[in-house]
């Protein structure tokens, strides 16, 4: 079993009146059964009100299936007793670095986890120093949150739950409220993470940029995955991406326009880099001054 398995996953949202009668019922999570492996970086897709980011606080025992089950490291979610060890095996970073900051400096906050968990004080400091590290934050360890970048404070959010020792960090849409800069400082810091540390990242997120270097994409609509695969197969099905009212990568789009202007390219280029890779002989066949131009590097 992969560290995180669902099987026929519903979650309903009921609303009730004041004598609690049920009113409506939402499902937003309908019949997701899949299987994640320690150690993938895996993005989650889809549309606002698609059920990604309900999908993300199952993985993290916030909500609780309404049937069906999902395991965290073989743990049934649904069990009262396996909740504890659950959320010590995933931690979760939210949209708003606010609702989960609550130090007055940044060491105190990113301590804050492992002193719940009981942890004694030399290791608690060790784990800080760490963690900030790891999220290039250490610099700023005795500064007030209040006065970091959005960026800055996503960063030490992260390094909050890194110090808990989690085997998998879920992270639903964390760079939403980001500038570009903050986004890619916080998107660089995971990638780090999940490459050097080995930690599993589920990343929910709607910009399409942010999960080219992900192990693998699962797109969700209308609380169903609908298109499961590697960042090549999914943007390689353009059309059925913007039927789900999602975009591609820049890159991507434009690669996609051009074959259809009649460029021989390949589907699914991803980087600039990759384009260029393709483009150059083309070029070449029609203007002398571009040959010997195709062992450069673009970048992405």
């Amino acid at each position: 079993m992969g560290i995180i398995k669902t099987s026929k996953l519903i979650y309903d949202y009921i609303r009730r009146d004041e004598e609690q009668n049920i009113e409506e019922i939402k499902r937003a999570i309908d019949d997701v059964s899949l299987e994640i492996e320690k150690g993938q970086f895996v993005a989650v897709l889809g549309h606002n009100g698609s059920g990604k980011s309900t999908f993300a606080k199952h993985l993290d025992a916030i909500l609780l299936p309404t049937e069906g089950t999902v395991w965290i490291q073989g743990m049934d979610t649904s069990i009262e007793e396996n909740i504890w060890e659950v959320r010590k095996k995933s931690g979760m970073v939210f949209q708003n670095p606010d609702n989960q900051i609550i130090g007055n400096i940044v060491e105190e906050d990113v301590g804050f986890g492992p002193e719940n968990l009981g942890v004694p004080t030399d290791e608690i400091w060790r784990r800080v120093d760490e963690s900030l590290e790891a999220v290039g934050m250490a610099a700023y360890r005795q500064k007030s949150p209040n006065r970091l970048s959005g960026g800055q404070k996503q960063r030490v959010a992260i390094a909050g739950v890194m110090a808990m020792r989690p085997q998998c960090i879920i992270l639903d849409e964390p760079t939403a409220m980001l500038d570009p800069n903050g986004r890619k400082e916080v998107v660089r810091t995971v990638r780090e993470l999940n490459r050097k540390e080995k930690i599993t990242v589920i990343l929910i997120t709607h910009y399409m940029e942010e999960v080219t270097g992900a192990d693998r994409v699962i797109v969700m609509d209308a609380g169903k995955v609908v298109m499961d695969g590697t960042p090549k197969e999914i943007f390689t099905r353009v059309e059925e991406l913007k039927s789900y009212r999602l975009d591609v990568p820049q890159v991507t789009e434009l690669a996609y326009e051009l074959k259809k202007g009649g460029v021989e390219l390949p589907d699914g280029i991803l980087t600039l880099e990759e384009l260029m890779k393709y483009l150059l002989p083309e070029f070449a066949k029609h203007d002398p001054n571009v040959k010997g131009m195709t062992g450069g590097n673009y970048g992405n």
